[in-house]
Order: C-alpha cells, then sequence, then structure tokens
C-alpha cells in the first residue's frame, strides 16, 4: 500500500548501490548534524565559524569565508555543466533538473563574489565536507535521473510545479541574502539583527528559501533519492535556523521574541 501510493509521485528506485547507499547516506548525515545544531555542535562557518575548543580550532588550517565557499560550490556547479554532457538530454524532466542544478550553483558562486559580506573564515576540513556533499549530491541526483529513464513516469506529473517552486525559492532566497549582505558596511564586522522581507517572522528566511528551492528540484526529479536528500536538508536547516535564533537572543538583548527560527508563526 506504501509502496503503491510511492510510485505515484516518485519514480521505482534504480537497482544500483551507489544510489541506495548515497539516499541513506544523504538523509541520515544531514539528520544528524541538525540534531547536532539544537546540541551546540555547529558546524564552523558563518556566525559560528569559530565555536568550540580554541586549542582544537587552532590546529586547522583556514581560509577565507570567500574562498572557503568557493571551493564548496564549484566543484558541484562543473558537475551540474558535465551533466549536460555525460547524459544525453532525453526528456525535459532530466534536462529541467541538470539545468536548474547548475544554476542553483551558478547563483551561489554569484553571490560568494558580488553579494555577500564576509567578517569570518572557515576551517578546510568544513569546506572540504560541504564541496564533497554538494558535489555528490549533484552528481548521485543526476545519475538517479539517468537511470530512472528507462523507468514508466510516476502517474502524478510534478516537474513543472517543481519548476514553480524552483524559481521561488531561488528568488526568495537570493534577495534575503541580498538584505544580508546590505546589513553591514563594507569593513564592518559586527553583526546587527536582519531587517525587511520577511525576516520579522523568521531569523533565517533564506534558509526557508533555499528549502522551497530543494522541494522544487525535488518535484523536477522525482526520485527517493532527490526526496531523500531534500529532507535531510531541511532537517539539517531547521536545527542551523534554531541554533541561529538562540545565538541573537543571547548577543541582543532588544532582539524580538516573536520571530520564529524557521516558519513564520510555527517554528
Amino acid at each position: 500500500m506504501v509502496v503503491t501510493t510511492m510510485l505515484t509521485y516518485i519514480f521505482p528506485p534504480p537497482p544500483s548501490l551507489f544510489v541506495t547507499a548515497m539516499t541513506v547516506i544523504s538523509f541520515t548525515s544531514s539528520a544528524n548534524l541538525g540534531l547536532s545544531e539544537l546540541r551546540g555542535k555547529h558546524l564552523h562557518y558563518s556566525k559560528f565559524w569559530n565555536s568550540g575548543s580554541k586549542t582544537s580550532a587552532a590546529k586547522k588550517i583556514k581560509l577565507s569565508s570567500r574562498t572557503g565557499m568557493l571551493i564548496a560550490y564549484n566543484p558541484a556547479f562543473l558537475a551540474g555543466v558535465a551533466s549536460f554532457v555525460l547524459y544525453p538530454q532525453e526528456s525535459i524532466r532530466i534536462l529541467l533538473l541538470c539545468s536548474a542544478l547548475t544554476i542553483h550553483f551558478f547563483k551561489r558562486i554569484f553571490e560568494v563574489l558580488f553579494v555577500h559580506n564576509y567578517s569570518g573564515g572557515m576551517n578546510l576540513d568544513v569546506v572540504s565536507a560541504i564541496s564533497l556533499s554538494y558535489f555528490l549530491y549533484t552528481a548521485a541526483v543526476t545519475y538517479a535521473q539517468y537511470l530512472a529513464q528507462g523507468f514508466p513516469e510516476p502517474s502524478v506529473d510534478l516537474k513543472y510545479l517543481g519548476c514553480l517552486l524552483f524559481l521561488i525559492g531561488i528568488s526568495g532566497n537570493f534577495y534575503h541574502h541580498y538584505l544580508l549582505s546590505k546589513i553591514r558596511s563594507k569593513g564592518d564586522k559586527d553583526y546587527k539583527i536582519p531587517k525587511g522581507g520577511l525576516f520579522g517572522l523568521v531569523i533565517c528566511p533564506h534558509y526557508l528559501f533555499e528549502i522551497v528551492e530543494f522541494v522544487g528540484i525535488s518535484f523536477i526529479s522525482q526520485t527517493l533519492y532527490a526526496f531523500s536528500f531534500t529532507i535531510g536538508s531541511a532537517l539539517y536547516l531547521i536545527g542551523r535556523s534554531c541554533a541561529t535564533r538562540r545565538w541573537y537572543l543571547s548577543k541582543f538583548d532588544h532582539f524580538p521574541k516573536n520571530v520564529k527560527a524557521f516558519i513564520p508563526f510555527v517554528l
């Protein structure tokens, strides 16, 4: 019954050990990171880049945030570009998927170069982990889509709704990144409470729109792996958003208590 219902919305899982393993690993690792964020053990980037033990942090290789993020996003962007060559574009679905992934990571690189104002740094081990995660995601989701081309289409076609959600998500994410970039003047390293857009309702609307974007990609793909990655990423970003809200509450006495972490009026 459950399997039959799932196959209404997704392609049957391909007989691939790589895709099956990545489906499990992507979900469990991202969900575990989300729990770690809630427990106060953060990935060391953005405002949490130097959290934790100062002794162990001193032994790690440090990069500027701009350099670190370029390293994090470029392999995934190149994998997206390569997918147009590696996989024959036999259906509109795989063309839309490869296009969405490539646009997504191109936009991230563009933001790193021209939008974001960075004040901290990143450790090389964190950069490497993020870069590998995004690269494997892009490689696995396009490969899973390529393998799914031989199966019957799901009876409920979500790809065009997925395109709409992707455009809403990427636009909302970019807009709130732009607002964040305008909070501080060049050279100013002090954090301030974000304003504008949905920042009056949630502290991390850019994360919320990022999940909308990934939901859109999952709807375009309609593979189990795509949904697994999106659910895992949502759990991580919810944990990160809750940790960020706690950080603002600890730093600013006048931080508005009605501003939620991730979902307006709810969470």
